[in-house]
């Protein structure tokens, strides 16, 4: 971590603790320079950081000011012990309608998790597609069996050092984005029938998986600053025969938030003592706001029984639908299912990733939109805190580009996204994250899609809610 994000990220850490709260004065950049014994531009360069988030403000000629924020969702989940709810459910048509309207270039994006394609590196991956197809013209239309190129897998196990996590080339397979990772993962340990827990609210694609599969989700609360509860799952696995395990452990979509590295080694000690897999989802991992990658599960792994799934979808290209898996001893089982329902990835994708991981771009890369995403987060939160009514609370991202917000009284967001859509907007309602009623007047919005010409999209989505709520009961 650099000297100015350290700083920054001290600074920070006395506001979230309160010692300097909404509307007060930090020090001045001279008096802060004095007492960290660092240089006026350090100091600016932190300030700038903090700027950029929105944590602090620049008042002219008066100082810097700790900004105003939306309140934070409370932190603990709810768990009534003795109610294990095991959903029947179907695939909504809401999310296939989401899904649908994802594509339509009229609409304005807040609805599905997408990167922004203008940070993007097109051009560059272009000419990789191009030049990687010259160089192994055999290779670029040729099967890679069973594992994918060893260029990529190599390049990824590089990577993943920065995770904690130490993988030979030999232990990756490549696969078609991570959603097929976690569904051959799904595939490999569990059979019709079986209960796997999921988080709550948790990506809606993962219950169609599950459907898809037969498989019986059983949903596990998240704490809004913890992750996956351990308390709750601790009495699920007591009293629940459970077969795997599914998390989204950095950067959770929708909620945004990471499992602390204590909280990691704990779930992977709590899953050994009942023999259930873990399966991991990384793919928002490389999105965190500092230079700092969290730490995967996979890394405090003794026992090789976490499946480690990620793409390069969220930050490279999601088009070219390149993910990997690292399947411990569940390795054998995965590669006969990959050859089985599609033989391969695609060739030329991998080199042409393989190759800009190589030459460093994909490093440049992270740290360009890992600021640029940490700032759009931060103004879409200020634009929900001007436009949106009073009672509307949100999570603190760290990383990543979702938005979870909480509106006020019952509101209903599935009319709320009807409502949105006619004016012209995408949102996810909570009600897809979830198999219970439980986050029903919640939404996600995607960060990524922010730009300062859209905010009359968040102050027209805010007098949606207004009127929804004016006109309660009458729809």
């Amino acid at each position: 971590m650099l000297l100015y994000e350290k700083i920054a990220n001290d600074v920070s850490n006395l506001i979230d603790e309160g010692t300097f709260k909404t509307g007060d004065r930090v020090p001045s950049i001279r008096s802060l320079s004095k007492q960290m014994r660092v240089s006026v531009n350090t100091v600016k360069e932190a300030y700038a950081l903090l700027e950029d988030k929105r944590i602090i403000e620049a008042k002219p000629q008066s100082g810097y000011y700790v900004a105003a924020r939306l309140p934070e969702i409370p932190h603990e989940p709810e768990f009534k012990k003795r109610e294990l709810n095991f959903s029947d459910f179907s695939v909504s048509d809401l999310v296939l309608q989401i899904m649908r309207d994802s594509h339509s270039e009229d609409l304005i994006q807040f609805g599905a998790g997408m990167p922004d394609h203008k940070l993007l590196p097109v051009a560059k991956l272009n000419r990789m597609l191009s030049s990687e197809s010259r160089r192994y013209p055999k290779e670029s239309v040729s099967y890679i069996l069973p594992l994918g190129c060893e260029v990529l897998r190599t390049q990824v196990a590089k990577h993943m050092m920065k995770a904690g996590c130490m993988l030979r080339p030999d232990e990756i397979t490549i696969t078609n984005g991570a959603t097929e990772a976690i569904y051959l993962a799904l595939q490999a340990v569990c059979k019709p029938g079986d209960t796997v827990v999921v988080e709550s609210p948790t990506y809606f694609n993962f219950f169609q998986m599950l459907q898809d599969l037969n498989l019986r989700p059983l949903e596990v609360p998240v704490s809004y600053t913890d992750g996956l509860s351990l308390e709750a799952l601790s009495y699920v696995l007591e009293n629940a025969k459970v077969r795997a395990c599914l998390v989204i452990g950095n950067f959770n979509n929708p909620v945004g938030i990471s499992i602390p590295d204590r909280n990691k080694q704990e779930l992977i000690k709590l899953l050994s003592i009942y023999d259930v897999p873990l399966i991991e989802d990384d793919v928002n991992g490389d999105l965190s706001y500092t230079d700092e990658r969290p730490k995967v599960a996979k890394a405090f792994d003794t026992e090789d029984n976490v499946i480690l799934c990620s793409s390069f979808s969220k930050t490279l290209a999601p088009g070219y639908r390149v993910g990997w898996m690292a399947a411990g001893r569940h390795q054998a089982r995965v590669e006969s299912l990959k050859l089985i329902s599609n033989i391969a990835t695609p060739t030329p994708v991998q080199l042409a990733i393989a190759e800009f991981l190589a030459n460093g771009g994909y490093e440049h890369h992270l740290r360009s939109i890992r600021r640029v995403y940490a700032k759009k987060a931060a103004q879409m939160a200020e634009a929900v805190a001007r436009h949106f009514p009073d009672g509307t609370r949100i999570t603190r991202l760290k990383g990543g580009h979702t938005l979870w917000i909480e509106l006020p009284g019952n509101i209903d967001t599935v009319a709320f996204y009807d409502k949105a859509i006619k004016s012209g907007i995408t949102i996810a309602p909570g009600t897809v994250f979830s198999m219970t009623d439980r986050f029903s007047h919640f939404i996600r919005l995607n960060a990524a899609s922010w730009f300062e010409k859209v905010e009359w999209a968040v102050e027209t989505l805010g007098l949606i809610i207004k009127g929804l709520k004016t006109t309660k009961g009458t729809h």
